[in-house]
């Protein structure tokens, strides 16, 4: 998948009600998404750190300051630099929410729980989860999680990332 194609998807699981936009509030709707799925309370240290993050990759992204944010400027901004220095801090935080016993992985029901409050469709989390999975031992660790999805925005190719989004419309 070229680069443009894969960040239009992320786009569009950005774009929660699908207007072309991806609003302030879409986007930092996300933290809450994960806290709701995962049964943690807004004052959780893990979903005040994940809401921070957010707020300071929001306030990057949103670079003129308007509170949304078009394909356009999504595309000119994301790429390697960006994904490592604002998204992979944020995309860690809402893994750590998601990791109920705190070891640094996730079971699928997890991974689910997880990529669902995202915004991803449901039916497609097990085959990503699988594609994560690669020694098969119903673990995904946080390292691979965030590698595969750096891969996926930088037009590398991500088994994940195919899995995720395969049926998606862009």
């Amino acid at each position: 998948m070229d680069r443009t194609t894969a960040q239009r998807l992320i786009f569009t699981m950005l774009d929660a009600d699908g207007d072309g936009i991806v609003s302030q509030d879409e986007y930092m709707a996300r933290t809450t998404n994960v806290a709701l799925a995962t049964g943690r309370k807004e004052d959780d240290p893990l979903v005040v750190t994940a809401r921070a993050l957010g707020g300071q990759a929001w306030a990057v992204m949103d670079a003129d300051g308007d509170g949304k944010m078009t394909f356009d400027e999504y595309a000119a901004w994301a790429g390697a630099e960006a994904f490592d220095t604002v998204c992979a801090p944020v995309l860690g935080a809402l893994f750590d929410l998601a990791d109920a016993d705190r070891d640094g992985t996730l079971g699928l029901p997890e991974f689910t729980a997880l990529r669902t409050a995202l915004n991803n469709p449901a039916h497609n989390a097990e085959a990503a989860f699988a594609a994560l999975d690669a020694d098969g031992d119903g673990r995904v660790n946080r390292d691979d999680y965030i590698a595969s999805i750096r891969a996926h925005v930088t037009g590398e190719g991500s088994p994940m990332g195919e899995a995720l989004y395969s049926g998606v419309a862009v």
